[in-house]
């Protein structure tokens, strides 16, 4: 019996416009214009009689429809691009270097390391905790974990988590200053910052503070010193369950207040040559699972 199979060159730039946000991402990814793109997107939905794709305010965007089509198309497209590094005697071995934000790499990646080895088979793991992104150009890193990231000339970028950021304090703290009932008492307290304040910021006005006032407190630059300085009770740091997951399945943290407010998503970008390698290909699989697992597992995931 004959497959029916969509026209394989709109296809391919479906799954371009999906997996990187934007018809002109899609032609440089495919070294094709983006009207090129555009027509082979009209095709496509012609062939399958149905929207894939509509136009939102700040350019394109996937329909439901959509969105489930690729979510299948896309497992498909790894399948042959692992299948296709399997051809090549050397796609199995050698490094992995990766260069990844510093919460996430010691709160959380360090953590599973013994998994993420035996996800790559063969593969020397090199991990750099760094919130410098990598030159791919000069072969600093094979890929880059990162929160937030954009998209660069020459790479690829694939999201992976957005989760639900919160406040956490250790539960001394919370004895001690607590109870806090709404946002108002959180920009009150004690507050560990990062790098800036402009994340408690942006937190405390999705909760519904407005205004919100000056804040203060220590600016400790990551989110592992942030998490820390909270398991030591000096105060409230904002935090999503990859990070604090284990210290609030343990009790040596609690949820200060419950929300459900995200800040961003965590991604991973690689060099569009290797996108297609099988090592990129693995890490990329084991990360969505293991994030998407740790989301789904709760607090202690």
């Amino acid at each position: 019996m004959s497959r029916r199979l969509p026209p394989l060159v709109a296809l391919r730039a479906f799954e371009a416009v999906a997996r990187l946000g934007g018809t002109r991402r899609a032609g440089d990814d495919l070294n094709v214009s983006h009207t090129v793109i555009s027509r082979h997107l009209r095709n496509l939905e012609d062939w399958a009689g149905v929207r894939l794709t509509e136009r939102d305010g700040r350019g394109i965007a996937l329909t439901p429809e959509g969105r489930r089509y690729f979510e299948a198309i896309a497992q498909g497209f790894d399948l042959i691009a692992a299948a296709t590094e399997e051809l090549s005697p050397k796609g199995g071995a050698g490094e992995m270097r990766i260069f990844c934000v510093p919460g996430l790499a010691v709160r959380w990646l360090t953590r599973r390391l013994s998994a993420l080895e035996a996800a790559l088979p063969g593969v020397e793991i090199v991990l750099q905790p760094t919130d410098r992104s990598p030159d791919f150009a000069r072969g600093e890193a094979d890929a880059e974990i990162g929160f937030n990231l954009r998209g660069q000339p020459g790479t690829t970028l694939a999201a992976l988590l957005a989760p639900r950021f919160f406040p956490v304090a250790s539960p001394t703290f919370v004895a001690r200053r607590g109870p806090f009932a709404g946002p108002a008492d959180m920009a009150a307290a004690p507050l560990i910052h990062e790098e800036s304040r402009e994340q408690w910021r942006q937190w405390l006005a999705l909760a519904g503070l407005d205004p919100v006032p000056a804040l203060h407190g220590p600016r400790l630059w990551h989110a592992d010193a942030a998490v820390e300085a909270a398991l030591q009770g000096q105060g409230i740091a904002l935090a999503n369950a990859l990070l604090v997951g284990d210290d609030l399945a343990a009790g040596r943290l609690v949820e200060v207040l419950e929300t459900d407010i995200s800040l961003g998503t965590y991604a991973l970008r690689a060099p569009q040559a290797s996108w297609g390698d099988r090592n990129t290909a693995r890490l990329r699989h084991w990360l969505a699972a293991a994030m998407a697992g740790n989301a789904a597992g709760g607090e202690g995931g």
